[in-house]
């Protein structure tokens, strides 16, 4: 775990992930986005699907952060929601396991506390990502055995939905209570906001939406232009 860690410190990891919604929704379109960003400079990839891992793995050598986003009927927890999703990432070769670890109810009724502990039993050797929303989160992923913390649903949970933009004083905080490597995650558009965040004690940056999914960053552009053009006389 430790040469894995020292490649990412105090450096940019690039999310290459698209909804089956959007026009770059494949494997294939997301390891050529993997190249990419590699080539520019990142030395990490966060992905979702045993899909995309895999091919992203053919593609690039770096180490990748996997996820899998599968909807159950009875929890909100999507990202890596239980043991099951975990097993088909941690086969597909990632390097780390990232999954929801905030405290709402997982799949059939389990706890974050289980999903933790069953997975340090079932797969020691690959280090978990805890994704979380609040500092009360973070502590209790770290104390349960988490190996890294990310800010990454900040903001995208009831708790913290009052939270629109990226909060350097929330990660702050984080960093200083929680004794595990923090990610800076979640609405991070601009250089400067990143740089903000390694100013705050972030263990490394990872940045998706402002570079990696061009129908988001044009509704952006189109929305401040829409809302500046109605200004005009």
């Amino acid at each position: 775990m430790g040469d894995v860690l020292s490649r990412l410190k105090g450096k940019l990891i690039v999310s290459c992930q698209a909804l089956e919604n959007e026009p770059l929704y494949g494997s294939g379109t997301m390891a050529k986005m993997a190249i990419a960003a590699v080539a520019g400079g990142a030395v990490a990839i966060r992905a979702n699907t045993p899909e995309d891992i895999r091919e992203i793995k053919k593609a690039v050598d770096v180490p990748v952060i996997g996820l899998y986003k599968r909807d159950y009927e009875d929890s909100q927890v999507y990202i890596t929601p239980t043991l099951r999703e975990a097993e088909q990432i941690v086969l597909a070769g990632a390097d780390i396991v990232a999954a929801d670890l905030t405290h709402r109810r997982r799949p059939y009724n389990h706890t974050s506390d289980q999903f933790i502990k069953e997975y340090k039993r079932n797969f020691p050797q690959v280090p978990l990502m805890a994704d979380i929303a609040t500092v009360a989160e973070s502590i209790n992923a770290a104390e349960l055995g988490a190996d890294l913390i990310s800010t990454t649903l900040v903001g995208y949970t009831q708790e913290t939905k009052h939270v629109k933009e990226f909060n350097p004083q929330i990660l702050k905080e984080i960093v200083e209570k929680t004794a595990r490597p923090v990610i800076a995650e979640g609405r991070i558009y601009t250089p400067e906001e990143a740089e903000l965040a390694l100013e705050m004690g972030a263990y490394a940056i990872v940045v998706g939406s402002a570079i990696t999914r061009p129908l988001v960053i044009t509704e952006r552009f189109v929305a401040k232009i829409q809302k500046q053009g109605s200004r005009v006389v």
